[in-house]
């Protein structure tokens, strides 16, 4: 058989990783037609048919699926070693994509990141906000951020800030009609601000912990968000009892906009931790990123 295109391997993998020709094409920034002939020609040249294609979408055979199972890790190691290749040029330089939460970004990351990007312009940052649990390496991401109990074990895990909690809070109007509660199981008789967790779907059980009881009261409410800005402003606007992070809510406590209630049983949290997998670790650029993130407190 002829020495197989290494071209057509690449593409075919897009195809098979997108399940489409039109995002594929997209992606690899050439003609759905062009693609769609090397791919035959692939499977011209291999004798053996690698993709079933219907009018809605494309699917893997069992040859397919063995070959792409065989080129995914080989193809990363390559783009990875150029990348290092690339990297022993003077100053570091090469894009890292991390996927994180806004919370994350705002509180430890971007603040951490400004100074640094300005001295190396030759290293390109993409920030993904998303709250879910994402599988950076079949994703693609070089790193990504979660709480500390988040972690998968085999990961390489960095702490990058410091431990926080989360706490209940509400407009003062909202308390003139109201008792403020003493303890977490009155929350089922107020009106609360849920949080959607994006990965199981479901809404999130606030937990409290005092004198070593722990202790998770499932509330209720109007509202429901994915994002905790909108729940400070729905709870600022008189909607309920939000349970947001401390961090970016100290302004509104402290301003009078927000009170705070059940200090007490509000628990801290294991902080944020950068997380990848080891062959990331040698990337100069990688690095640079890594130690600037590293909390030093």
């Amino acid at each position: 058989m002829a020495r197989t295109d290494l071209n057509q391997l690449i593409w075919f993998q897009a195809v098979a990783e997108e399940r489409s020709f039109t995002k594929a094409a997209a992606k690899l920034g050439v003609a759905q037609s062009t693609l769609s002939h090397a791919i035959k020609q692939l499977e011209a040249r291999m004798g053996i048919r690698l993709l079933t294609r219907t009018t809605r979408n494309v699917a893997t055979t069992e040859a397919g699926e063995r070959l792409l199972q065989t080129l995914a890790p080989r193809i990363a190691e390559i783009e990875e070693e150029i990348a290092a290749l690339t990297a022993l040029r003077d100053k570091p330089s090469g894009s890292i994509r991390l996927t994180l939460s806004d919370h994350a970004l705002e509180s430890v990351v971007w603040p951490k990141l400004k100074p640094v990007l300005s001295v190396y312009p030759d290293i390109s940052v993409e920030l993904l906000l998303d709250s879910s649990f994402r599988n950076i390496v079949e994703e693609g991401y070089d790193a990504g951020v979660r709480l500390g109990e988040s972690v998968e074990q085999d990961m390489i895990a960095v702490r990058i800030g410091p431990d926080w909690r989360l706490v209940a809070v509400a407009s003062p109007d909202y308390f003139v009609a109201r008792e403020k509660p003493q303890h977490p199981r009155e929350l089922v008789g107020h009106v609360c601000i849920n949080m959607r967790h994006e990965t199981s779907g479901g809404l999130y059980a606030w937990e409290f912990e005092k004198d070593g009881k722990e202790l998770r009261v499932r509330v209720d409410g109007q509202l429901a968000f994915n994002n905790s800005y909108a729940m400070i402003d729905a709870a600022a606007s008189g909607y309920g009892i939000a349970y947001v992070p401390e961090s970016i809510v100290e302004r509104h406590i402290a301003s009078g906009e927000l009170v705070q209630v059940l200090d007490d049983w509000s628990p801290f949290f294991d902080g944020y931790f950068l997380y990848y997998p080891s062959r990331r670790q040698n990337l100069p650029a990688f690095q640079v990123i890594v130690d600037a993130l590293r909390h030093r407190g």
